[in-house]
């Protein structure tokens, strides 16, 4: 699919964009570019990778003229630039609306007008029923892309999400956190033992950002099933793992924090294709001639709950332990240099 063609990782520095560049960097891929405002960290993966098929442009989603010249040419776009933290986002909304919402929109236009054939963006469980401004942001962006995909033919520019919970040994993540403190014997800060988060790795999320790309059709959602594990779990895993006695300090529930993580609303799972282990949602088709909607009501949605991670699969605190070994960040803090860890790895939490 990607043979000879060249793709486009916005926000390419990030955790995403790095697990990207592994996937690919060895394929028969012609050209991946790496669009971004953050010439440092540019510069240090240029250093690191010192390869040519890697081109790096710097630019800002939120201006549209610095797109233009990194899509000429492009098949395909990753669109991962956005705002992710939760606190900067609630402190800073209309810094989230400008790179989520408008970025996005930007990034749309400029893939459209450059014919890419098929565009992605990566949106987040925090869409979902949204408490909090990264939340709000992205809802609204994964409401953009439906409108755009609604008068855009299929043989132009095809658009579609994908949807995922927290990456395991992401920046910002709890697990390179969870580490940190074990290695300075300090407490294990835990919001609630009880709070529950799937289990998904950077591969996982770039497997769901390409089978999107095989299998998605005009304004089609994707989501991938995972497992899920509890907080307290989670810490009771790593201090397992590394064989430590740090004291697990309960801070309660942070502000704009939820219990769970819902990947499909109850509306959304009526509506969802179940293609093994992946759902798709396809686009809601509804114009302005809406009134139906309201005199007709749905009698499944009732009985229908939303896809989230208390009720999926749950993992013990041994098959959790499984899954953190077998990521290379986890396995290079525990074994060193010598566990056969890629040197990539420490970029996807560093």
């Amino acid at each position: 699919m990607f043979k000879g063609k060249t793709l486009l990782i916005t926000g390419g520095t990030g955790s995403f964009g790095n697990a990207v560049l592994r996937r690919f960097l060895d394929t028969d891929i012609k050209e991946i570019r790496v669009f971004s405002r953050d010439e440092k960290k540019q510069e240090d993966m240029r250093i690191q990778l010192a390869n040519p098929k890697v081109k790096f442009y710097i630019g800002n989603v939120r201006d549209y003229e610095s797109i233009l010249p990194a899509m000429e040419g492009v098949d395909y776009v990753f669109q991962a630039a956005a705002l992710k933290q939760v606190p900067s986002c609630e402190f800073y909304p209309l810094e989230a609306v400008k790179t989520n919402i408008l970025g996005t929109e930007n990034v749309m236009n400029a893939a459209l007008a450059m014919g890419v054939m098929n565009f992605i963006t990566l949106s987040t469980d925090k869409a979902v029923y949204p408490i909090n401004a990264m939340g709000i942001s992205k809802a609204l962006m994964e409401k953009v892309v439906v409108a755009k995909s609604r008068f855009v033919a299929p043989e132009k520019t095809v658009f579609s999400c994908t949807r995922y919970g927290n990456v395991m040994a992401s920046r910002g993540s709890v697990i390179p956190l969870f580490i940190k403190l074990i290695k300075e014997g300090k407490p294990l800060t835990v919001t609630d033992p009880q709070m529950t988060r799937f289990l998904m790795s950077l591969d996982d999320a770039v497997d769901l950002v390409l089978y999107a790309f095989e299998h998605g059709r005009q304004g089609d959602t994707f989501v991938q099933k995972a497992p899920a594990s509890t907080i307290g779990d989670l810490a009771q895993a790593l201090l397992e793992l590394f064989n430590a006695d740090n004291e697990v300090k309960i801070i309660g529930t942070r502000h704009g924090e939820k219990l769970y993580e819902t990947l499909l609303t109850r509306e959304e799972m009526l509506q969802a294709e179940d293609m093994g282990n992946y759902y798709r949602i396809p686009s809601d088709d509804r114009d302005l001639n809406y009134n139906r909607y309201f005199l007709e009501g749905t009698e499944q949605l009732s009985c229908t709950e939303d896809y989230n991670s208390h009720n999926t699969e749950r993992l013990t605190v041994e098959q959790v332990k499984e899954k953190l070994l077998a990521l290379d960040y986890v396995r290079h803090e525990l074994y060193g240099d010598n566990s056969g860890v890629r040197p990539d790895a420490l970029f996807l939490a560093g």
